[in-house]
């Protein structure tokens, strides 16, 4: 009992840490921007010309760009463990990418995915997120509980109050997912039957900024909403 307390108060302590340590960042990215914006606006000037040439070009580029779909870069499958999370056994890519990603598991739990990740600093979501930027959160260490419509509104209202409480933790709707109830994280998966099912609060103890982050410290805040 002792050991879980301390273990609680660890994990506490070390996301409050790294929550400090995010707006440090911040602030020194901050005064990055603000010195970046002096140099962008010195090469605008000096390149005017040839930007101005190559504006109908880009344009044509992006528009082609954009209705694209990129692989997930994923290979493997689902193993199933004797508390039901399933686990991906197999390659979970990390590239950053602009377009679309077709992944082969809903909610995608790794892949190829967005350079901005969505904010999960106990955000919950009334409107669905796009695939790319929760996967960010996810390789940041974040828990990502998805439902559908079918889905009971007192699990709904629970879970979203737990999310709320959880730093490193997201909620959205999800209608293309198995079941009405999904806990996500970095190359793990589990279905629960409801917001008391006693798998909801192991998830979250073993998951939130858990072993399997890729990126552990990395931020949740300041990301697309």
């Amino acid at each position: 009992m002792g050991s879980a307390k301390n273990s609680s108060a660890a994990r506490k302590a070390r996301i409050e840490e790294i929550r400090r340590a995010e707006r440090a960042r911040e602030r020194r990215n901050r005064v990055l921007t603000v010195a970046a914006s002096v140099v962008v606006v010195g090469g605008l000037v000096v390149g005017g010309v040839v930007l101005v040439n190559s504006q109908s070009d880009n344009r044509k580029n992006s528009a082609s760009d954009s209705k694209s779909s990129t692989s997930s870069g994923d290979s493997g499958h689902w193993t199933t463990g004797k508390n039901g999370v399933q686990a991906w056994s197999g390659k979970l890519a990390r590239t950053h990418v602009q377009t679309k990603v077709s992944y082969p598991m809903h909610p995608p739990v790794g892949g190829n995915h967005n350079p901005v990740w969505a904010t999960c600093d106990g955000t919950v979501y009334t409107k669905p997120l796009q695939d790319e930027n929760a996967v960010h959160s996810l390789e940041h260490g974040a828990v990502w509980v998805t439902y559908t419509s079918k889905a009971k509104k007192a699990d709904v209202d629970a879970l979203a109050a737990k999310v709320k409480k959880t730093s490193y933790s997201l909620m959205s709707p999800y209608e293309n997912q198995a079941a009405p109830l999904i806990l996500s994280a970095w190359g793990h998966q589990v279905s629960v039957k409801s917001a008391d099912d006693p798998e909801v609060s192991k998830f979250f103890a073993a998951y939130v900024q858990g072993p399997q982050t890729p990126e552990p410290g990395a931020p949740c805040t300041s990301g697309a909403m």
